[in-house]
This record gives structure tokens, sequence and C-alpha cells, in this order.
């Protein structure tokens, strides 16, 4: 595999990873924030991060063409105004781990929108590889939901998450355009701020809580969710997709579950199971075969 393809696949899996920590940072947060301005607080603080990132390591980066302005206030309605309102609406009545489940439907809603939309071809090799990385998902979920009580979940809330899972696809397709030309920072730096902007509203409609009002678990989660959960795993997303494919980089949204499980098992001391070891196993293996190319010799 070369270089340049293996950080790109690093950059997808850490990225994957935060997201599955961020579906539990959300869902504490988002009892005590209304939606849309937790969103709005995650993104505005994720575009000041790169801004000032950008500005004092590679400024000549914030530099676009302004005809491409529009295109990328239509990544940013997409990815960082729409989808984070349907997430965060869909995770008040949705237990974590459902969420992860719902938002591993990304990497086949991708293989369709690519393969009419771009004629993005995979390997008969790599499509099955697809379905078993969302088999390891069932695995993981069925087992995390038969030992917990406590899993909620609504018609209304799986079709937002639904929906989420639907925008990330588009996203993920349409981003190679801008990629032809710019940096996933600087793509990521731009959308994120028009999605901000276009979030400012929820102001206005939204009883936001005084932030003296919030306690420290939530503003950490906050923070968390616009600098970690923000700022570096959307860059890291969007520059993963310059050099891979949107389904070899959709695939590893499928780490999201496992990310939340070792979360539980850190944070609330849960049990690895056999069947977390197997689900995660399939995950694995999955990715792998969506992402694997093998080295071509170099003739002498």
């Amino acid at each position: 595999m070369r270089r340049d393809t293996a950080v790109a696949n690093a950059s997808a899996c850490i990225a994957a990873t935060l997201f599955g920590a961020s579906v539990v940072a959300v869902r504490i947060a988002v009892h005590d924030i209304p939606p849309l301005t937790l969103a709005l607080l995650r993104f505005g603080q994720g575009a000041i991060v790169l801004f000032v990132g950008l500005a004092a390591f590679r400024r000549d980066r914030l530099r676009v063409d302004p005809g491409d302005l529009p295109y990328l206030a239509l990544l940013g309605a997409i990815f960082f105004a729409i989808f984070p309102t349907t997430f965060n609406m869909g995770m008040r009545t949705e237990a974590a781990s459902r969420g992860a489940l719902l938002l591993a439907t990304m990497p086949l809603c991708t293989l369709v929108i690519a393969r009419f939309a771009t004629r993005e071809r995979l390997t008969a090799r790599q499509i099955a590889g697809v379905f078993l990385s969302i088999a390891g998902v069932g695995v993981v979920i069925a087992q995390r939901s038969g030992a917990s009580s406590g899993t909620i979940g609504s018609p209304m809330g799986d079709a937002l998450l639904v929906a989420t899972a639907l925008c990330g696809a588009i996203y993920n397709v349409l981003a190679k355009r801008m990629l032809t030309n710019y940096d996933g920072f600087t793509v990521t730096f731009y959308a994120m701020s028009i999605g901000a902007i276009l979030l400012s509203p929820a102001l206005v409609f939204e009883h936001a809580p005084r932030l003296s009002s919030l306690s420290a678990e939530t503003i950490g989660m906050v923070l968390f969710l616009g600098i970690l959960g923000g700022a570096l795993a959307f860059a890291l997303w969007t520059s993963a997709l310059r050099r891979l494919s949107p389904t070899q980089v959709a695939v590893y949204i499928n780490l999201n579950p496992i990310a939340a499980t070792l979360l539980a098992v850190a944070i609330l001391h849960e049990q690895l199971s056999l069947a977390f070891l197997a689900g995660f196993a399939a995950v694995a293996a999955g990715v792998m075969i969506v992402n694997w190319t093998p080295s071509v010799p170099s003739a002498d």
C-alpha cells in the first residue's frame, strides 16, 4: 500500500473513531442543550479552531476561488447544517448504540450514490467487504441491545438518523469535486463555517441554557465535540476523501459502534463479550477488504 494511501486510511480510521466517541458525547450533551444550538456550538468552535490553525501554519490554504463558494456552501448546508440537525434531533430518542447502527447504513448509501453519480466501480470483493463490516456492526449492536434494557428508539428517531446517513453519503460523493483543487482542511473550514452560519438562527428559535447552568460534564462534552469531534475529525475525514474513493472512506463509519462500546467498557466498566470480539473482527476485516490495494511492483 502506498504511503499516501496508508495515511488516508489512518485519517479515516481516526476520524471514524472520534465520530463514535461523538455519538456518546452528543447523547449526553443534547439532554441539556437543544439540538440546533449544540450543532452550532460544535461547528462554530470547529471553524474557529481550523481558522486559527490555518492562519498560523498554512495561511495560503485560506485562499479559494470566489466562484467555488456556492459549491462549498452546498457542502456546508448538507454536512454541517442538515446532517447535525437530523443527528442531534434523532439522538434525543435513540440509544447511542442504536444511533451508531443506523449511521452504519452510510457506506451502502455512499456505494449506491457513487455508483450512479461518479461511476465509481467496486470489485465484488469490495462490495462483500461493505456487507461484512455492516454484519459486524449488527453483531455488536445485537449483543449490546440484548444486554441493555434501557435501549430506546422511535420511528421518528430512526428516520432522522437514516436521513443523517444519507446526508453523509451525499457529502462523501460531492466533496471529491472540491478536493481536486483544495486541501481537505481548507474544504472543511469553509464548509463548516458556512454550516455554522446557517445554524445561527437556532440562537433565536431555541431556548439555549445559560453557560452557568451547565454542568462541568456537559461543558466538557461540548468542548470535545468542537475540537476533537468537530475540527479534527471532520478535517481528517475530508482529507481522506482526497485520496480514497467515497465508499472506501465511508466504510470506516462502521467503527462508530466499536468506539462507543469501548468507551462503555472504559467508563462504565462493562465487559467485552465474545460477540463483541467477533463483530469487531468482522468490521475490521470488512474495512481491510474494501481498502486494501496490493502494491504493484515497480519495473527495474
